[in-house]
């Protein structure tokens, strides 16, 4: 908790490892995630470095994981998730030789099971081929033997194509020579080549080709894509030698598959029956191959998940000792890092190890730098935590050792929410969803989703907990549940009229001043008959308006508060005199007067009073403070005071001129003690410092040290500048106050908002399904519920609590923040192997 409400203590150190040992141990700062190491080779480019070598190497493993991993995807193999988060360790140098073997090895293996694959599948496509081609060829050589038995009568009215085809030459001679002068070619051609294939064969044979086709009904698999392919088996008759030439050239355009197919109708059934029986054994062969590959692959997914854990830690440890400097004797890398203070024993116990794991007889060890550089800032989470943490870090990082917002935002942040979501029964819907992602967020964790919103629900799991848990207290408190209350105490109110007039009346109005009410209040929250009254708007409004208010100032109070924490501990104790004293004063004198205001108006005021502090001469809160402000005054009612007590008006002048000479001090008082006294110290210890320059007690540290600081002061800020900076931020606070308060109203106005959508909500939805009393009243119950739950989860829930979180967070950002908060420090960012593999994770998808 410590770390919650400042950042950690940090410290510049510099390793010395030995190079045998700064593999192991930076693994194991890798594993911890507490070093942030700077880069000590700026000026070199990744090229230069010592162990661009070993990151090649790292890159080539990488490669064989990716290819393996497209392999695995490819057949579809299942890749089983991790039974859990807890990671291999990175490899030491014998199991890096071991596990480039293993990758070589199944590298290889795929490689050679694919090759094999693709020329089976190859075979197979070929056989496959020429199996269609000659069962559709049948009927082809049927029809070509048909038109060289007919007539010259019945030929001369075919087709031109078959007149082109078959001369009257041909025909006059012998049937037995006509057949030997015909050739064909057969094979297949994809199906979107099939129109500009018949198109060139036209033009080259000038009609003179004889083409017949037929489609493959079924689909064919390409053996190196394995996606589907459609051709189309043709056979192509033709006469001449040189006629056959061009056809062939035509078909390697098209790249269309040839065929030997003989033309005897025995011959071709011969050559099918051994086709087939060919194709079975390779089919046998081709699903043993498939099984092997299965197994091989299914076998190498156990171990992908912690291969590319290992490689991934592994390139991660080569490039931070690419950050390293090596000594003049090359003996020995040294780098830089910050180390929280509390983890530096940690870092030497295990340079220590690391030492001891190689056998080195050198000890690697650990210097701590005296530096003047801002360090990073560093607070360390949990799951609880990080969250609320996330949501201050969206605005700024905190300055080193400032206080940090998030520890009180843990409470505030959903007490906020609650107060402007107030309903008990949306409050159980946000509590049951994030309940479920805390319960189970061990297997939801290991789902890794691609989902943005639901990411950012699940990282904000605890958030929404702390904000349903809060919306059902104020829900509650408001007496609100789905826009209706729930009486469990009886309520304090009565009905003194007769039967009749209540009847008449579809509306109450409720008065506290008559016998209605038993003085006694509810006990829990708001009483359930302000539900059916008429002025129930105008009571919530003055009473959640005040609230407001005085959740405003009490939270605004509070941020200056802590800003007296920053100043004690920067040791700028004249800014708690000259900054928060005249902050609070005038913030309390002005602000917290008209807070009391309001509670002493509760307390004094009353319908059973006298008539000076009845209802009637309560003045209005608002009205006073503006005369207050004004110097003005404001007649009272006859019988009634302007004031509630007597000498308010002497009183609220004092605070008023008090407050207005704190503006002043806020604007002149740290200036001036810069000017005037601050520098002239400063002077008078550089001064100092340089007597003691000759001294040769004066350590080469404090000496560094001392110059730094000097060449510090050379650049001081002008006067001028200090004043201009001063003035904008004493007039910042000043209409601030006013503003940020005012601000505050939103706190009223969107529950108010909520609760009046959430009520016109109900009457004109569900109400419509309790109103009918026929049968069909329960289906239309059912459909209207339907309509209402999607409505309050959509609108009321959704977008409603959206909106009340973005509210909620301008409030901490502006109102609560700006009181104390700089946010002027940077992350610290360690080397650390969960974020590495997120971020590998991440880019992956």
């Amino acid at each position: 908790m410590g770390s919650m409400f400042r950042s950690e203590e940090m410290a510049l150190c510099q390793l010395f490892i030995q190079p045998e040992a700064a593999y192991a141990s930076v693994a194991t700062m890798g594993e911890a995630g507490v070093v942030q190491f700077r880069d000590l080779n700026s000026e070199m480019n990744v090229f230069q470095r010592k162990f661009v070598s070993e990151v090649r190497r790292c890159d080539e493993l990488e490669r064989k994981l990716r290819y393996i991993q497209a392999e695995v995807h490819k057949d579809h193999v299942h890749v089983p998730v991790p039974e859990s988060s807890v990671f291999p360790f990175a490899p030491n140098p014998r199991e890096i030789i071991n596990l480039e073997s293993q990758l070589e090895r199944t590298e290889s293996e795929i490689l050679e099971l694919s090759h094999n694959a693709v020329n089976l599948k190859s075979n197979y496509l070929e056989l496959t081929e020429l199996r269609h081609v000659l069962e559709k060829t049948h009927a082809f050589f049927e029809e070509s033997f048909s038109f060289q038995q007919q007539d010259g009568a019945s030929a001369s009215g075919t087709d031109s194509l078959t007149k082109a085809l078959i001369s009257d030459e041909a025909l006059n001679s012998q049937s037995q020579v006509t057949r030997g002068r015909l050739g064909f070619v057969a094979g297949v051609v994809p199906r979107e080549r099939v129109p500009g294939f018949e198109r060139m064969l036209w033009r080259i044979s000038r009609g003179n080709v004889f083409l017949r086709r037929a489609e493959l009904e079924d689909s064919l698999e390409d053996p190196s894509t394995g996606n589907e392919i459609f051709k189309t088996v043709f056979v192509a008759f033709f006469q001449g030698e040189q006629l056959k030439s061009r056809v062939k050239k035509v078909c390697s355009g098209f790249h269309a598959s040839f065929y030997n197919c003989p033309s005897a109708h025995s011959e071709r059934q011969e050559m099918l029956k051994g086709v087939k029986t060919r194709l079975e054994d390779l089919n046998m062969v081709l699903n043993q191959t498939r099984d092997h590959r299965q197994r091989v692959l299914t076998t190498v997914t156990k171990d992908l998940h912690n291969w590319g854990v290992m490689v991934r830690k592994m390139k991660a440890i080569y490039h931070t000792l690419n950050l390293f400097n090596m000594d003049v004797t090359k003996k020995c890398l040294i780098g830089e890092c910050w180390i929280p203070i509390k983890d530096l024993a940690f870092i030497r116990h295990t340079l220590a190890e690391g030492s001891k794991a190689v056998g080195s007889s050198i000890p690697s060890f650990l210097n701590i730098i005296d530096t003047n550089e801002n360090p990073p800032t560093f607070n360390r989470t949990n799951r609880f935590t990080q969250g609320f943490q996330n949501l201050v870090d969206s605005y700024s990082v905190s300055g080193y050792r400032e206080v940090n917002p998030a520890l009180y935002t843990i409470i505030t942040f959903p007490f906020l929410f609650g107060v402007m979501f107030g309903d008990a029964g949306h409050g159980i819907i946000l509590t049951v969803f994030s309940a479920y992602m805390v319960i189970y967020e061990q297997q939801l964790s290991k789902t890794k989703s691609s989902n943005e919103i639901w990411n950012i629900f699940f990282g904000g799991r605890y958030i929404i907990l702390l904000m349903g848990f809060f919306s059902i207290y104020t829900g509650i408190i408001y007496n609100d549940v789905f826009s209706k209350s729930i009486n469990l105490f009886g309520s304090s109110w009565s009905i003194n009229e007769t039967p009749s007039h209540i009847i008449g009346n579809k509306s109450i109005t409720l008065d506290p001043a008559t016998e209605d009410y038993s003085q006694k209040p509810y006990p829990l929250g708001l009483d359930p008959v302000w539900q059916i009254a008429v002025n129930k708007i105008i009571f919530l409004n003055s009473y959640k308006m005040k609230l407001s208010i005085i959740f405003g100032v009490v939270h605004m109070m509070f941020g200056v508060v802590l800003s007296v924490v920053n100043h004690v501990h920067f040791n700028k104790k004249i800014n708690i005199i000259l900054q928060f004293i005249p902050q609070m004063l005038f913030l309390v004198l002005l602000f917290l007067y008209m807070v009391s205001l309001m509670f002493m108006k509760w307390i004094w005021y009353g319908p059973k009073n006298p008539l000076k502090t009845s209802p009637r001469c309560a003045p209005s809160v608002l009205i006073m403070f503006i005369n207050m402000m004004l110097f003005k005054h404001t007649k009272p009612f006859d019988g009634c005071d302007e004031y509630m007590f007597e000498g308010q008006g002497g009183l609220q002048k004092i605070f008023v001129m008090i407050a207005m000479l704190c503006i002043p001090v806020m604007l002149f008082g740290k200036p001036l003690y810069i000017i005037l006294y601050e520098r002239r110290h400063k002077k008078h210890t550089s001064d100092s410092c340089g007597e003691l320059n000759g001294s040769i007690e004066l350590k080469e540290t404090e000496l560094s040290g001392m110059l730094n600081d000097a060449a510090g002061h050379e650049e001081e800020e002008p006067a001028s500048e200090i004043l201009i900076h001063q003035s904008i931020e004493t007039i910042e606070y000043v209409l601030s106050t006013v503003s940020h308060t005012a601000s505050y109203l939103r706190l009223w106005a969107l529950s108010l908002a909520h609760a009046q959508l959430s009520e016109v909500l109900w009457n004109m939805v569900l109400r419509l399904g309790l109103t009918s009393d026929t049968h069909w009243g329960a289906i239309k119950l059912y459909i209207m519920f339907g309509v209402w739950s999607l409505f309050t989860l959509a609108i009321l829930v959704m977008m409603e609590g959206l909106s009340a979180f973005l509210h909620t967070l301008r409030l901490h950002w502006v109102e609560f923040m700006s009181k104390f908060y700089v946010g002027n420090g940077h992350a610290f960012q360690p080397f650390w192997f969960k974020h590495v593999l997120e971020n590998e994770e991440a880019v992956e998808d």
